[in-house]
């Protein structure tokens, strides 16, 4: 492996512990997801629908399953004067990146914004969307990220701050 690509696979996530919402899809196929409409094909969920979906499970996707359980795999903290002058401002780019990200990733959803008395909170159904919106905040608005991978389970505390 040459020395760049080395470098990217270097920078990719690669959490020691493995989504345990993932772990029961490896053996499947040909599943459609009744909530939401994903499908599960070739050992990876997507939108684009399923060849043959007579002969096709249904079962609630991993992402469903973790918004109905309320068991996020990633928070958000938005803290600072900044975000309660702009929180308009700030979910539109949240709920922008989230459609970004879930236009090709199916499993990474938004799963609530709320309001508290510091700033805002986020919570996600995956750790890659919850990392892209730490990126798009800073990369649009400053502020101080930190990201912090935890590395006992599946999940990523991301911590955006803008006085």
């Amino acid at each position: 492996m040459d020395k760049h690509r080395q470098s990217i696979s270097d920078k990719l996530i690669q959490p020691e512990h493995h989504d345990p919402y993932l772990k029961a899809w490896h053996q499947r196929s040909d599943t459609l997801c009744p909530q939401c409409g994903a499908a599960y094909q070739a050992g990876r969920w997507t939108w684009q629908g399923l060849i043959n979906a007579a002969t096709a499970e249904e079962a609630v996707c991993p992402a469903c399953q973790r918004i109905a359980e309320d068991v996020p795999a990633g928070t958000i903290s938005l803290r600072g004067d900044f975000v309660k002058q702009h929180s308009d401002e700030l979910c539109g780019l949240i709920r922008n990146t989230e459609e970004m990200e879930k236009s090709q990733h199916p499993l990474e959803r938004l799963m609530a914004i709320s309001d508290d008395a510091d700033g805002l909170t986020v919570t996600t159904t995956g750790l890659h969307l919850a990392q892209r919106i730490g990126h798009a905040l800073e990369a649009a608005y400053d502020g101080d990220l930190k990201i912090h991978y935890n590395n006992e389970e599946y999940y990523v505390d991301v911590h955006w701050q803008r006085d």
